[in-house]
């Protein structure tokens, strides 16, 4: 925008110093083609042209300044083309005293024309006053010089992040008691001080989210960032900067781990300093390209370049990388932010060892679970004192893992092992038994009461219930289905056979070989290798049965989980627009489901370890697509059990359950999170009275640990007793959900739900016994879906737990 000089800036003349050249080295008259010039210059800063006309004149000079227009009309006497020249800005020298006040710009400098003194200039008709863009610049002033218009400076982070409304301040100086006496109460603070613009004295500035990941941050993400940043920069505990964000799936731990992360790098209450120069992200190999899309999404406008290892350019290419990132410092830094899979930053830790590392984000955390494992002790040789661990399920069997997650955290917080065993473990575990004493129980609560107190500050845990306020309503169901007359009496021949017996006489057994067939057998009988897994079983076979046939078609009816479900698949992809997600911790499973899906008709995409990085995102966005031909996803748990998202489907089958809770839990949370715009509904399938539901109970236990440790909840039942819990190859055909029978349910009579949960008794998600409870005959008809609905009376389901989100 262009922008003229006003006319009453022309109004005090301002005459230049005579000349004190000596006659010598005055130049002839004649030797000058021209008595007076005409030319433009341009400022940046207005975009305004401006024409200054310099006339000379013997016994005076005269500076005169106009709008182009207005001296169009001045002419050379001699009608001459005046060429352009420029001014010379020079130091007075020589100057009378007579004309030095009324000859400097701020009493510094003069604007001399390049004419020689004899020449004179005419004087305009009309004064002027010098414009302010040509005066010269103040003195220095605390060492700095004041911007001059027209030049571009960049602004204090802080001062324009303290512009913006609703600024989420992680450091105010105000609050801090350390620095009160420097920070408070000066009224004479200029609003350049307040803002962080100016700092003479040194005082603390304010640390503040930048907008731009501030403004998509929920409540109890801000909470979540507060809690890291206070964490890692030791203000909770002195001389403590590790941390672990125990937040459920779902919740956003990337997005507030990013905004940590960004911040740390930018920002620090030291007036224009960052708090650190590099940070690694560690998380497994699956995850790697996920964060790398998360750090572009949010910070891609800030030009962040994160440095994305994932072992596709050889190793000489990782090493090279690697030790680019290691002794880079300072302005040297062109990657702040390294991300790598906990596998190769394990190969590789001798580059790293001696690189000191601002913040480390251990994404997955649980996998540092085992202090003695390789990882842990790689991972723990950096270094790096900024330590945040990200896991969904911080306890997953045992005290003993906790202990190594916050010992990881924060060394020697709680001791030594043996002293953590000793001191908490040990009375806890006693105390959380069935059948533990009065006293036992007391000391355990006390114990644990003990240990909240010390690891409440670096652990943050919230339940995905938060999500409800931003999510549709989630129905989760645990389905308990009846064995086949096929699988009934080849799991009571099993239970009889020689290996089994010895296995429970502790007599040369292989137990895990056992737990394997007999899961793989609730599946499917397809799944044994039959008659070799289990001698003796051809007499069990049904009329028309054929091992060579299992190739090539699946017989639902062979198996009471795989009736229920090809039932279901049947209903839903007849009477709505749903799409549902098939998952299972072994791929011979997804392989059966596959060719149910192809019997069917039934379009499916399938998600297993064969399959590329790459591909498996690709693979992803085709299913959530909603033109997309594909109703069923078929997932394996070990492989994209955590880290997809597939809200294109809101519903989802958990065919068999896994040992650690953690496993099913990441599971679960494939479809209920954000982008979801459908009832979402969840079924977990259980065969009654069989191992699986040992290991549900064996679940079940672990969680309610988890919930009095880490979620600090003190109604948790303790329904299973360690014994009881030993009772794997048990086996009850007749009952309708053993599970049930141990939980001595008040709501329920003879199975049945006679006394409806009031609405202000809340579910907890950790405790399915607070859930609703039905039996498979025509109570079923009492659940919210009616896809399941459906398996009343049936005979195949015998109960269902179900629990309601909100």
């Amino acid at each position: 925008m262009r922008k003229s000089i006003k006319n009453n800036d022309f109004k005090t003349p301002f005459r230049f110093p005579q000349s004190t050249v000596s006659e010598k080295e005055q130049v002839p008259q004649e030797t000058l083609p021209y008595r007076s010039v005409k030319y433009s210059v341009t400022y940046p800063a207005k975009r305004t042209k401006i024409t200054k006309i310099y006339n000379s004149n013997k016994n005076s000079g005269l500076l005169s300044l106009g709008k182009k227009d207005n001296f169009s009309n001045v002419e050379d006497s001699n009608n001459e083309e005046l060429p352009h020249k420029k001014l010379k800005v020079l130091k007075e020298r020589n100057t009378s005293d007579k004309l030095s006040e009324t000859s400097s710009l701020n009493g510094n400098d003069y604007i001399r024309p390049i004419l020689p003194p004899s020449q004179s200039l005419k004087k305009l008709s009309r004064p002027f006053k010098v414009p302010t863009f040509i005066r010269q610049v103040e003195n220095f002033k605390d060492g700095q010089r004041k911007p001059q218009l027209g030049t571009c400076h960049k602004p204090s982070t802080v001062a324009k992040l303290a512009k913006v409304e609703n600024a989420i301040i992680l450091y105010d100086p105000v609050d801090d008691t350390d620095h009160l006496e420097e920070n408070i109460k000066k009224k004479d603070r200029s609003v350049a001080e307040i803002l962080g613009t100016k700092n003479p004295e040194n005082t603390k500035v304010p640390v503040i989210v930048d907008p731009i990941l501030g403004q998509k941050l929920r409540p109890h993400q801000i909470e979540g960032v507060k809690f890291l940043y206070n964490c890692t920069t030791g203000r909770t505990v002195e001389g403590a900067y590790g941390c672990i964000m125990a937040d459920e799936m779902g919740l956003g731990k990337t997005l507030q781990c990013i905004a940590l992360l960004w911040t740390l790098l930018k920002q620090s209450p030291e007036f224009n300093k960052k708090t650190i120069e590099k940070c690694i992200i560690v998380c497994p190999s699956s995850l790697v390209t996920n964060w790398a899309n998360e750090l572009v999404k949010w910070l891609g406008s800030l030009r962040i370049r994160p440095l994305v290892i994932d072992n596709k350019e050889g190793k000489e290419n990782v090493l090279k990388e690697l030790k680019h990132f290691a002794n880079a410092q300072g302005r040297t830094i062109n990657y702040p932010v390294l991300i790598v899979s906990y596998e190769t930053l394990r190969t590789n830790i001798a580059e790293l060892r001696d690189s000191k590392i601002g913040l480390l984000l251990c994404d997955e955390g649980h996998r540092l679970k085992n202090s003695n494992s390789l990882t842990f002790q790689a991972i723990n040789s950096l270094q790096v004192q900024r330590r945040v661990i990200l896991s969904g399920t911080p306890i997953q069997n045992d005290l003993s893992e906790y202990f190594s997650l916050l010992n990881f955290a924060n060394p020697g917080l709680l001791g030594t092992p043996n002293e953590f065993r000793r001191n908490y473990e040990n009375p806890i575990l006693r105390g959380r038994d069935a059948d533990a004493t009065e006293h036992e129980r007391f000391i355990s609560d006390q114990k644990l009461a003990e240990l909240w107190s010390v690891v409440s500050k670096f652990i943050i845990r919230r339940s995905n219930d938060i999500l409800s306020k931003y999510l549709p309503v989630k129905y989760e169901h645990v389905v308990f289905c009846r064995l086949s007359e096929f699988q009934l009496s080849l799991y009571e021949l099993f239970m009889t056979s020689p290996e089994i017996q010895h296995l429970l006489r502790g007599i040369g057994s292989q137990p895990l070989k056992a737990i394997t067939i007999l899961k793989k057998l609730c599946n499917h009988p397809d799944l044994l290798d039959l008659p070799k897994d289990l001698k003796r079983s051809e007499k069990c076979f049904p009329q028309g049965y054929s091992i060579k046939e299992k190739t090539r078609i699946v017989r639902p009816e062979f198996s009471g989980k795989m009736l229920v479900l090809d039932r279901m698949l049947a209903k839903i992809k007849n009477e709505t627009d749903d799409k549902i997600v098939l998952i299972s911790n072994y791929t011979q499973t997804l392989d059966l489901f596959e060719k149910l899906c192809r019997m069917k008709n039934y379009g499916s995409l399938r998600l297993d370890g064969s399959m590329s990085i790459k591909k498996r995102q690709e693979l992803v966005n085709r299913f959530n697509n909603p033109k997309s031909p594909e109703f069923i996803f078929l997932l394996s748990s070990k492989a994209g059990g955590c880290g997809i998202n597939l809200i294109g489907a809101n519903r989802l089958v958990l065919f068999d359950p896994d040992w650690n809770p953690a496993s099913d839990q990441q599971a679960l949370a494939r479809i209920w999170r954000d982008g979801q715009k459908k009832e979402c509904f969840i079924y977990r399938f259980i065969a009654t009275g069989t191992i699986e539901e040992k290991i549900f109970q064996r679940q079940s236990h672990k969680q309610s640990l988890s919930s009095c440790v880490v979620d600090e909840e003190e109604s948790v039942e303790r329904h299973f007793s360690l014994e009881s819990l030993r009772r794997l190859f048990q086996f009850d055909p007749d009952t309708i959900c053993d599970t049930h029978s141990t939980f001595k349910c008040k709501r329920c009579i003879n199975g049945v739900q006679s006394f409806p949960r009031l609405s202000s008794e809340k579910m907890s998600y950790g405790d399915s016994s607070s859930w609703d409870h039905f039996s498979g005959g025509s109570d079923l008809l009492k659940v919210k879906d009616s896809i399941l609905k459906m398996e009343a009376n049936q005979g195949t389901v015998s109960y269902v737990f179900q629990y309601i989100s909100h």
